[in-house]
């Protein structure tokens, strides 16, 4: 993911609340969130060339996402997949924080990134290039592709938008508004994350339009009091239209 908003036990009716943008290369193969036919505990979207995910849940009721973290001189070639280590978290059976805290002592393999992982009673983050793995106390927050919470204007005008939002549950149009907002930053509040002017205006809105590059899918995901998930995955194709939607919704199971 390249955007991810959520609110952790912001509302007592609906603990959990995601909603997020993937933003990638046009021509990187995926499949919207279904179920794994090889691995059956996992709902997720998969990445069809490296074969992991950037978002999901699992059937026992686990949330993982990750985010790049934006800085062209850590780029690794060969590096392994981060997507991986997204399938892996919703695998575990161990508690959220620890998982975080195996990862990130294997972190420095990776290209940069921050990893949200929940087990439903604790939500944490592991932000690669600090190694600092936090638990999150209730509230609501905001992650992009640096660290949690930074002064981007993508992150401040989502973040408070999804704070509005979040009063219209269960209506999912707030939500769906926010992702497909494509307002551009003033030059004046851009970050300098070295990728030149040009791309940091098109990586600028929540919802990302540039050359063979732009925002692939958006995800709804919300856990309501009962235990209910509910994922609503809408792709979207090159021109920034609509080419697909699909909704998930299961209640957790123990086994």
């Amino acid at each position: 993911m390249c955007l991810i908003l959520f609110g952790w036990q912001a509302r007592a009716d609906f603990p959990l609340v995601v909603a997020a943008n993937r933003d990638e290369f046009h021509d990187r193969p995926a499949a919207a969130a279904h179920w794994w036919a090889d691995r059956p505990g996992l709902l997720a979207g998969r990445d069809l060339e490296a074969g992991g995910t950037w978002m999901g849940v699992s059937r026992r009721g686990r949330f993982a996402a990750l985010t790049n973290y934006r800085d062209p001189a850590r780029r690794r070639p060969g590096a392994p997949s981060r997507g991986m280590l997204v399938r892996d978290a919703l695998e575990s059976d161990r508690p959220a924080l620890d998982v975080l805290h195996e990862i990130g002592a294997r972190s420095a393999d990776y290209v940069p990134f921050n990893l949200l992982v929940g087990d439903g009673d604790t939500l944490g983050i592991l932000e690669s290039t600090t190694g600092v793995v936090q638990e999150l106390p209730p509230g609501i927050y905001g992650l992009s592709n640096h660290l949690l919470d930074s002064d981007w204007p993508k992150v401040k005008r989502a973040r408070a938008a999804f704070g509005a939002a979040l009063a219209t549950l269960p209506d999912e149009g707030a939500f769906l508004a926010l992702l497909r907002d494509t307002t551009v930053a003033d030059d004046a509040d851009l970050p300098a994350t070295g990728v030149g002017l040009e791309w940091e205006r098109w990586l600028s809105p929540a919802f990302v339009q540039a050359p063979g590059y732009g925002t692939r899918c958006s995800t709804l995901l919300t856990v309501d009091g009962s235990g209910e998930h509910c994922l609503t995955e809408w792709s979207w194709n090159a021109a920034g239209e609509s080419s697909a939607s699909v909704t998930h919704r299961f209640r957790p199971s123990v086994c």
